[in-house]
């Protein structure tokens, strides 16, 4: 699917005086399937599996600010904290009482955040499951990419940020694929796109210090994973060079009550490389646990 057409898909929201772009299928006799994107991508991430998913959920899927077609302020602290106010205040808006989490890479941290707001007592949103897909949140497992080092630092990161390039971005998304075979070009293409357009290089630096957080909220994070009732699936592709297999060994390990999927030969994008594979690994933990 092209840029355009994703667009298409889509509309825009105010929230906090920021607009964010989303998609919701709007089906509003299904469950909600609420979905968190990752790094450096956007809601676009999910393209080839919306149809799959909308098959027994409405699906609402946003571009988290700092990324896609949703506002990239400059002077803005991008923190995780930060961005779970904003989607919960974003689905409050929507009028959503309930719904299951899915999230993949940065978006696991911000589904771990939720976690530990519900057990401090947010009752807003019911959350039904929560789903975590090849995210570092177990950050000292990480094998973090040198570039991601890289952008952080809040020295060199703004310049590198403004000197990448779409060459450079496309070696290292590729690297980041188990097959090579089923890389798209032309959805590296598109992500490429949605991450600079609207002056999107002047923010990446300051995005990519969400890793510092996950240092930080540590203990906040896999504590509530270790201690939350909501029931918990994780969704992993077993061969991922970044959030590796030992992470989700970690977080089965953390929460004995999570169910453990593993998907073989599958990189860190497993909803682009295989989206039916993927897709089916999350739909038969609902159908198993939710719809019978």
């Amino acid at each position: 699917m092209n840029l355009k057409a994703w667009k298409q898909k889509g509309k825009f929201i105010e929230v906090n005086g920021h607009r964010l772009f989303y998609i919701d299928t709007e089906e509003i006799e299904k469950p909600a399937l609420l979905i968190l994107h990752g790094y450096p991508s956007s809601s676009y991430d999910y393209h080839a599996v919306l149809s799959i998913f909308s098959k027994k959920f409405r699906v609402i899927i946003h571009d988290h600010l700092g990324f896609g077609f949703s506002d990239k302020p400059l002077n803005y602290s991008y923190s995780l904290v930060d961005q779970t106010k904003v989607i919960l205040q974003f689905w409050e808006q929507l009028g959503l009482k309930n719904g299951h989490i899915l999230a993949h890479d940065y978006g696991t941290s911000i589904a771990t955040e939720m976690l530990a707001r519900v057990i401090e007592g947010f009752k807003n949103i019911e959350f039904e499951s929560v789903t975590i897909s090849n995210g570092s949140v177990h950050i000292e497992l990480a094998q973090l990419r040198t570039i991601q080092k890289l952008l952080k630092s809040p020295v060199v990161g703004p310049l590198i940020a403004r000197l990448s390039t779409k060459k450079l971005f496309t070696h290292n998304m590729r690297n980041l694929w188990y097959d090579k075979q089923k890389i798209n070009n032309a959805e590296l293409d598109v992500l490429w796109e949605l991450l600079t357009m609207n002056n999107g290089k002047n923010v990446l630096s300051q995005i990519t210090r969400y890793i510092d957080e996950r240092y930080k909220n540590w203990d906040r994070w896999i504590g509530a994973w270790s201690s939350t009732r909501i029931p918990t699936h994780i969704l992993w592709a077993k061969n991922d060079p970044v959030a590796v297999s030992a992470i989700a060994k970690a977080l089965f390990n953390d929460n004995s009550n999570a169910r453990l999927t593993m998907l073989d030969n599958l990189g860190h994008y497993p909803m682009l490389e295989d989206p039916e594979r993927w897709a089916n690994g999350a739909m038969e933990f609902y159908e198993g646990g939710f719809f019978g």
